[in-house]
């Protein structure tokens, strides 16, 4: 067994199954595709659910691939253990009703014995209790003795209804020094003697709700192998940490925190937990994930600032995991090239939020120490849920991080109150999820023959090949029903890449049907989804496509601009400037894009003058398919977190701009008339965004600003091009006649001190004055407040007022008050009471509001028995 590095055993891997008639595919975005119910692809089979489920046909019966994963179910155990990680690889082959146990089985023994030259004494082979099928080809085919394959009742892969089955896996003893001791110490042992490094699933068979398991008429192979985890018995590692996959980083990170690795666990956990989450953070913002606090989003945020408080355990208080994104992507140069090409986003994404989080760092954890040492005081080993979700809420401190502190001193969390005070901002993450809920549901559609399905946008008519509603296949559907088609032929765009899909009506002989969206499914099939407003359909009729030609139009216009729109932020803003997802409609046209400081209203007026340059220059805009290597020749963008199939569409504008893209959009840039920027603003970390019109869109938003500049021209008698002077000139005076109120409320109030001071009263030698006065706002009673209280030495005063049916109340008492026992905020504590009211504030200031005007006398006449009761 000779070590090999871990780009080696990657290459190796697919090398092996490319040589099995196995499809290579690169490895899927972190982002699910068309999959709501995931958050983040957490094993190599996420992405192909649809070819497992038998619903989709696979553009091959056997794909291999490395799939990058995100997992956080353990973050806890992250640094802990030896095999735990938040971002891993999986290695995995496919085969979907094509080869089973047989194959699987001997091809995963050929490339662990022979490719990978493991020692076949060290191996073990587990399998499901009653799978004597797998048994005998281990045993029989594979000559494994007997004794070397375990049965375990836990070796059965299934998530609820749907396919499932026996699994085999595949395990290497590490040796006895790397175990428990104890006598029965074998494969299934908690220990670290025995590595589980492949597991085969045999899905064969359908699970029903009720609990009865079907064979499956094509059964499938899910192969999964840790990349890390095969790594570190190649390379003869204690743990996947001391790979080359991981180590590098645990090297600088022990380099900048002045320590070495291997002398001190608690040190040794930090460390690793570092290097785990800046591989994490890496993959993640360089397949299109922001820091937020919802969602993936705060996945990727939870994680950076758990390496941020684990690095500050180390003794690192400076900003420190922008340089190791280097380290990282040097790692994975040779598997995810697109990480380099992205580097330099990515590393100020990082930086931003690293900056962000270690200001409020230091002020959350001095306000969490404190909590918990009066907890300790009072013997109290619970953190209530509200000061919790204050942390989160005002100090960004996560709570999972609250927590993990609070076990550190043996404490715990009140979380549901915790979880209640997270109420509104769990219904906001629901509501955004439930975007998804007018997806349609979707049939088996393993029998369509997808390859010859034409999408062409001059097409006039199309059959219809497959109809469904409900998720139910149906021969015919009648008037009324919501249904969803599939035609040979469409001249329907589909839902994608920021572009809402085309809409119209499809024509039958025997009926009519209004299309309300075009989407397509995970394998790119078009599908259109409306309601029969006529009659029925069956499948096989001959229908009409009619395009809604005017909205398409629109659409097309506002999608060529986001185009121009992105070519003119990289020439003004700079190269750094991507994409970052985008909205088309046929009203108006949305763009997110990196960038790390505010858009100047110069710089939009020059970005502006750019496109509209472009459109005036009447270009012609050019559509060719070629293969994706030849596009990147060619220099098209691609845009971050998007995956692309081996053919894809560039989409050019003369040499303005070349972008990778499968919407429509305009034969000449002319056609898009005008480009206006309607806002900018920024949505997040590093991101800004700019809603734009064109074409009759832009004609609206220009008639409506010229309508209320005409308006207001009217309204100040003045004409649209003299208004800016005619402003001026009012605003002018208008601060003239502010100067004037001023000086009249100064008079006001310095007259009504010294009416108040004529009442002073004296109570056991402190001043008091009790007042009410006619202010209008609870700043001008603050100001009369602060005037006589200066002129007091050893004095308090009350005063109260009304306004809008409101009582409000303020005290203020002078330190030489204080001191004889004044309190201000229990003295309107009190007296605003009596008007139905309440309040509180500091021993010098405070201040309180009522709902009873008509008791204000009886209120300010009761501060003297208040005040009388607190004087010592």
């Amino acid at each position: 067994m000779n070590y090999i590095s871990g780009n080696e055993l990657r290459k190796k891997f697919l090398d092996f199954f490319k040589s099995k008639d196995h499809l290579i595919l690169q490895s899927y975005p972190l982002i699910p595709e068309n999959d709501p119910t995931l958050l983040l692809v957490g094993a190599g089979m996420a992405p192909f659910k649809p070819f497992f489920t038998g619903k989709m046909n696979p553009p091959h019966p056997r794909i291999s691939t490395s799939q990058k994963c995100v997992r956080t179910g353990d973050i806890e155990n992250v640094g802990r253990t030896a095999r735990h990680h938040t971002f891993f690889e999986m290695l995995g082959n496919f085969s979907f009703g094509d080869y089973f146990k047989k194959e699987a089985i001997a091809w995963a023994w050929e490339f662990i014995t022979e490719h990978l030259e493991m020692p076949k004494d060290k191996l073990w082979i587990t399998i499901h209790t009653e799978d004597d099928e797998a048994f005998a080809i281990w045993h029989n085919d594979i000559h494994i003795p007997a004794d070397r394959i375990i049965r375990m009742a836990d070796n059965f892969w299934e998530i609820g209804p749907g396919p499932c089955g026996p699994c085999s896996e595949i395990y290497f003893d590490l040796g006895e020094e790397r175990g428990c001791n104890k006598s029965d110490c074998a494969v299934g042992c908690d220990c670290d003697r025995f590595l589980e490094i492949w597991n085969l699933v045999f899905t064969q068979y359908d699970r029903d709700e009720v609990g009865n398991y079907t064979p499956l008429a094509k059964k499938n192979i899910d192969t999964g192998a840790g990349l890390e985890r095969i790594a570190s018995v190649l390379q003869k590692k204690r743990s996947n940490f001391e790979t080359d996959l991981l180590f590098p980083l645990i090297e600088h990170a022990a380099k900048v925190a002045n320590v070495e690795y291997g002398s001190n666990n608690k040190t040794d956990v930090s460390l690793k937990v570092i290097a785990d989450h800046i591989r994490s953070m890496t993959v993640m913002i360089g397949d299109g994930i922001l820091p937020s606090n919802e969602g993936r989003g705060y996945v990727l945020r939870r994680i950076l600032r758990r390496a941020v408080r684990h690095a500050r355990l180390l003794g690192i208080e400076k900003i420190f995991l922008v340089p190791m994104v280097d380290i990282v992507n040097t790692i994975f140069a040779e598997a995810y090239p697109d990480l380099v090409e992205k580097q330099s986003y990515i590393k100020k994404v990082i930086q931003l939020e690293e900056e962000r989080f270690q200001t409020t760092l230091v002020q959350g954890m001095e306000l969490l120490n404190g909590h918990i040492q009066k907890l300790k005081e009072l013997n109290i080993s619970v953190l209530d849920g509200a000061t919790a979700f204050k942390l989160y809420d005002t100090f960004g401190f996560p709570w999972e991080l609250t927590l993990e502190i609070l076990e550190e001193h043996d404490m715990q969390l009140d979380k549901p109150n915790f979880d209640s005070a997270m109420k509104e901002q769990r219904e906001r993450a629901r509501a955004a999820r439930q975007d998804h809920e007018d997806q349609q549901i979707i049939p088996d559609l393993s029998h369509l023959e997808t390859e010859k399905l034409i999408v062409d946008e001059h097409a006039e008519n199309g059959n219809i090949i497959l109809a469904w509603k409900n998720g139910i296949l149906a021969d015919e559907v009648h008037d009324g029903e919501d249904v969803a088609f599939i035609l040979d032929v469409t001249s329907f765009h589909a839902e994608g890449g920021g572009q809402v899909g085309d809409t119209g009506f499809l024509e039958g002989s025997l009926g009519k049907m209004k299309i309300t969206a075009t989407r397509k499914l995970v394998n790119g099939t078009t599908y259109h989804v409306g309601n029969v407003t006529e009659g029925l359909f069956r499948v096989g009729d001959l229908v009409k496509l009619k395009v809604d030609e005017n909205r398409r139009r629109e659409i097309a216009r506002n999608h060529t601009a986001t185009h121009l729109l992105h070519a003119a932020l990289k020439q003004v803003l700079g190269t750094h400037v991507n994409q970052s997802g985008s909205l088309v409609s046929p009203e108006r046209l949305r763009f997110d894009f990196s960038h790390f400081s505010q858009v100047t209203s110069e710089q939009l007026l020059e970005i502006e003058k750019l496109v509209n340059h472009a459109i005036l220059e009447n270009i012609s805009v050019t559509i060719v398919e070629t293969k994706q290597d030849k596009a990147k020749e060619m220099g098209a963008v691609a845009l971050f977190g998007e995956k692309y199939g081996e053919t894809v569409r560039v989409v050019s504008v003369g040499s303005v701009s070349k972008e990778l893209c499968g919407g429509s959009h305009v034969v000449k840039t002319s056609e898009i008339c005008v480009f206006k920027i309607v806002s900018e603003a920024g949505i997040g970390s590093g991101i800004r965004r700019i809603e734009a019109v064109t074409g009759s869109g832009a004609m609206e938003y220009i008639n409506g600003r010229d309508q209320v500049l005409l308006s207001t021209a009217l309204k100040l008698k003045s004409r649209p091009e003299e208004l800016v002077v005619k402003v001026e000139s009012v605003m002018n005076r208008v601060k003239e006649l502010e100067n004037e109120l001023a000086a009249l409320a100064s008079k006001l109030a310095h007259s009504e001190v010294m009416d108040l001071l004529s009442k002073v009263q004296e109570v056991n030698g402190v001043q008091v004055v009790v007042g009410q006065v006619s202010i209008n706002d609870i700043e001008g009673l603050r100001t009369i407040a602060d005037m006589v209280r200066d002129r007091l030495k050893c004095g308090v005063v009350t005063l109260g007022s009304i306004h809008a049916d409101k009582v409000n109340f303020v005290a203020m008492a002078t330190k030489e008050a204080i001191n004889k026992g004044i309190h201000a905020g229990n003295i309107v504590k009190e007296v605003s009471k009596i008007t139905g009211g309440g309040g509180g504030g500091r021993p010098d200031m405070a201040q309180a509001g009522g709902k009873q005007p008509e008791k204000i006398s009886d209120a300010l006449q009761f501060v003297l028995e208040v005040i009388k009761n607190q004087v010592k």
